[in-house]
């Protein structure tokens, strides 16, 4: 049954990926957003998001609380129809709609031929991170999640290979093995840290722990690398803002729980930048 749907799921974002074409990014952006405005809620369930909300926000009203959620369905849906772009985003025709704070960091990186591990989370258009990083000829993999829709992630996969970052690992056992021979190579590696994970440590994230990835801090003890957190927003409907941030080098005494409890420290306040355009909908806390 379940292929049955992944099948004709796949039917549909095909379609609106060719009429995305046809229209162009800025029309397919504003139009991906409003569709997502109203299937979105159709889809994750209100009672997550609200409390999820409610976590970061205790004394936030439900007005408010409801705008956040329709802004965040927007990006969602802004996102979902930027995928057709992301080639053009790539090559030099959408070059000013992305604004870099922090080059002279990655400049400065790049001089001394050093790796690190930059971490972010799912921010406006967050594969425009990954893109940008290996734009700007960082040796780079980065760990992703495939999608649960078999044929839907056969397009993802093919887009992130060829336009986003060409070394991608797929989470899980194997995907480690890989990692480490990357690293092994001298990449730098890229990941989210904010998606729930089984296999993870508990950690403090807006007062309540929830399961978090230690991949980050693994490294850090393993390869004495030190973290870059890069943070990236959306203005203007269909520009973006990516900041770099300045290298992050933890003492050696510093343990597995303590790094990932500062990296989440770090990712509660990118969340608090700009909440309208972080993913909501997970069970993150589960």
């Amino acid at each position: 049954m379940k292929t049955i749907i992944y099948f004709f799921q796949y039917i549909f974002v095909t379609i609106f990926f060719s009429l995305f074409k046809i229209l162009g990014l800025k029309k397919s952006s504003y139009l991906g957003g409003k569709i997502f405005e109203k299937i979105g809620p159709l889809f994750r369930s209100k009672i997550i998001i609200d409390r999820n909300l409610k976590k970061a926000f205790p004394n936030v009203e439900q007005r408010k609380t409801d705008l956040i959620t329709n802004m965040m369905w927007n990006n969602y849906g802004r996102v979902f129809a930027e995928y057709m772009f992301i080639k053009d985003f790539r090559s030099k025709k959408y070059n000013s709609n992305i604004q870099i704070e922090g080059s002279e960091i990655l400049d400065n990186f790049k001089k001394k031929n050093q790796q690190a591990v930059f971490i972010s989370g799912h921010f406006a258009n967050f594969e425009l991170m990954a893109m940008h990083l290996e734009k700007s000829d960082i040796d780079l993999c980065a760990i992703y999640r495939p999608l649960n829709n078999i044929y839907l992630n056969k397009i993802m996969e093919k887009i992130r290979k060829n336009y986003i970052c060409k070394n991608q690992i797929k989470k899980g056992v194997g995907g480690l093995r890989d990692l480490l021979n990357f690293i092994k190579e001298g990449y730098s590696t890229a990941l989210m840290i904010d998606q729930r994970v089984s296999e993870g440590t508990k950690s403090l994230l807006f007062n309540e722990k929830a399961y978090t990835t230690t991949i980050p801090a693994q490294l850090v003890k393993k390869f004495n690398m030190p973290v870059i957190p890069i943070f990236i927003e959306r203005y203007d409907d269909i520009k973006f803002k990516i900041k770099i941030n300045k290298p992050i080098y933890f003492n050696e005494q510093k343990t597995i729980q303590e790094i990932t409890d500062e990296l989440n420290t770090i990712l509660e306040k990118m969340i608090y930048l700009k909440p309208e355009q972080w993913i909501w909908s997970h069970n993150r806390w589960k």
